[in-house]
C-alpha cells in the first residue's frame, strides 16, 4: 500500500508515466482491407500488430496523459498524410470491429524477415488456433507507472527489504485488485456495438449485425483463451511461474498468448526472464476500445479515470484472490462488454451478485468518498463516468449504434475519409506556420 497518511505522498499521488499503444486497420475506399506492405518501415513508433494491414502506434512514456495523447496524435497525423499520398489511397479504419472481410486471406499475417522471422511463425500459430477474424479486432493499450519519487518516498516510510521488492509487491497488489475491479474500464470504454455481416457469415458483406454487445473484442467472442487463467500474485517469481505453467501444460505456446486485460511488464524486453530478474516497471491495461467519437481514438478522461481507479485500488486493503474470485473476475470482464449493463450481473468480491450498472455506480461513489478525503479535485472525471451508468445514452456504444447503424461500413468509411481530410489539412497548416 501507499502511505497516504504522509503529506508528501499525497502531494505526489497523481504523479506517474503514461504510454499508449494504438492499433488500426488500413483499408481501401470501398471498405475492404488494404493488401500493401506497411509504408512506415523507417519509424520506431509505428509498427505492425497481427496482420500486415494493422498499424500500431507506440508512444514514449510521458508524465501526463495529455502529453501521451499529443504524441499519439502526431504519429496518427503522419500516418494519415502518408496514406493520403499513396497511388491507391488508403485510410485508417476508426473502429475496433473490422469492416468488410471477404475471406481469411483479407487478413494477411504480418510478414517479418531475417532474425524476426519467428514473429511471423508465431502469428501463423495464432491464426491456426484462434482464426484470423478474431485477430482483426483493434484496440488501445494504456501503460502506466507510478512516479519513482512517489514509490521511493512510500518505501522509505515503510522501511525494510529492497526498493524493487517493495515495487513488485505494490504492482502485484494492483494487478490483483484490477483483476477484481478492472471490468469497469471495459464498461466505460466499450465502443464497438456493430459488426459487418461478413464477420459472422463468410463473404456476406454489407449487413449490420448487433449481438447485444457494447465491445465485441472484450466479450466472449473476443480476445480470450479457452480457459480462465488463475495467477499467483504472492511474488513476482510466483506470478511468472503461474503464467509459465500454462505453457508447460501445453495450453499456451508462449506467455504472450495469455489474453488477459491486465499485464505486469518489465523495462526493456518483455519476457518472463526479464520480469523475474529486473522486476515490474509498469502495468498494461488492454481493454480500451478505439473510440471513433475522438479523432485520436481515445478520450483523455478515460485514461485519467483509469489512473484514479489504480490510485484508489492501491490504497485499499488487499483483495482475496482465490480460484473462485479469479474465475468470477474473468466472467465479470466479459459481462461488462455487454450493451445493457442493467441486465447483466457482476459477482462482487464478497460473493453477492449485482447488476453491472449498479456495481459501477457503487465503485464510483466509493472513489468519490476516497478522493474527497485526500483531497484531490477529480469530480469532473468521476462525474463523466458516473453519467454513463446513470443514463446509458451517455455510453459510447449507445451513441455509436445510433450514429452508424443502417450501413455500418459505409457510414464508417465516411468518417474514415473525414478524419483523413482533417489530418491532411492540419499537417499543411502546421507546415505553413513554420515558414
Amino acid at each position: 500500500m501507499l502511505h497516504i497518511e504522509d503529506s508528501h505522498i499525497r502531494k505526489h499521488l497523481m504523479d506517474g508515466m503514461f504510454g499508449l499503444e494504438k492499433e488500426s486497420l488500413r483499408v481501401l475506399e470501398d471498405g475492404t482491407f488494404s493488401h500493401t506492405r506497411q509504408p512506415y518501415e523507417d519509424s520506431d513508433f509505428i509498427v505492425r500488430d497481427f496482420c500486415e494491414n494493422q498499424t500500431e502506434i507506440n508512444t514514449k512514456p510521458h508524465t501526463t496523459a495529455e502529453a501521451a495523447l499529443q504524441e499519439l496524435q502526431k504519429h496518427y497525423i503522419s500516418i494519415q498524410e502518408a496514406l493520403s499520398g499513396l497511388s491507391v489511397r488508403e485510410y485508417l479504419w476508426p473502429f475496433s470491429n473490422p469492416p468488410y472481410i471477404r475471406n481469411e486471406n483479407d487478413i494477411p499475417v504480418a510478414a517479418f524477415d531475417g532474425e524476426e522471422k519467428f514473429k511471423t511463425v508465431y502469428r501463423d500459430y495464432l491464426s491456426d488456433k484462434y482464426g484470423r477474424y478474431r485477430m482483426a479486432f483493434s484496440g488501445i493499450h494504456v501503460n502506466f507507472s507510478f512516479s519513482e519519487e512517489l514509490l521511493q518516498s512510500s518505501f522509505h516510510i515503510q522501511g525494510g527489504g529492497s526498493f524493487q521488492e517493495y515495487k513488485n509487491k505494490l504492482y502485484l497488489k494492483l494487478a490483483g485488485s484490477l483483476a477484481v475491479y478492472g471490468w469497469i474500464l471495459t464498461a466505460v470504454t466499450a465502443a464497438s456495438p456493430l459488426l459487418d455481416s461478413s464477420f459472422v457469415e463468410k463473404g456476406v458483406c454489407g449487413g449490420d449485425v448487433f449481438m447485444g454487445l457494447a465491445s465485441v473484442r472484450c466479450s466472449e467472442l473476443g480476445y480470450w483463451n479457452d480457459f480462465a487463467p488463475v495467477l499467483d500474485y504472492q511474488s513476482i517469481e510466483a506470478y511468472a511461474d503461474s503464467m509459465e505453467q500454462y505453457v508447460l501444460q501445453g495450453l499456451l505456446k508462449a506467455p504472450s498468448e495469455l489474453y488477459y486485460p491486465i499485464r505486469l511488464k518489465p523495462a526493456g524486453e518483455n519476457n518472463l526472464e526479464n520480469l523475474r530478474k529486473n522486476g515490474v516497471n509498469h502495468i498494461e491495461l488492454r481493454m480500451f476500445d478505439l473510440n471513433p467519437l475522438r479523432a485520436e481514438g481515445l478520450e483523455v478522461k478515460d485514461v485519467l479515470f483509469a489512473q484514479l481507479l489504480m490510485v484508489w485500488l492501491i490504497c485499499r486493503p488487499e483483495e482475496e484472490l482465490s480460484v473462485r474470485h479469479q474465475v468470477h473476475a474473468v466472467q465479470n470482464f466479459k459481462n461488462a462488454a455487454h450493451y445493457d449493463l442493467k441486465t447483466v450481473k457482476i459477482a462482487l468480491p464478497d460473493g453477492r451478485i449485482c447488476s453491472a450498472a449498479q456495481a459501477a455506480i457503487n465503485i464510483i461513489d466509493e472513489m468519490k468518498n476516497f478522493f474527497a478525503r485526500i483531497p484531490i479535485d477529480v469530480q469532473e472525471i468521476l462525474d463523466f463516468q458516473y453519467q454513463k451508468f446513470e443514463n446509458a445514452d451517455n455510453r459510447y456504444a449507445w451513441i455509436i449504434r445510433k450514429q452508424f447503424q443502417g450501413g455500418f461500413v459505409k457510414n464508417g468509411m465516411k468518417l474514415a475519409k473525414k478524419r483523413q481530410e482533417e489530418c491532411v489539412r492540419l499537417a499543411h497548416c502546421v507546415r505553413g506556420n513554420k515558414f
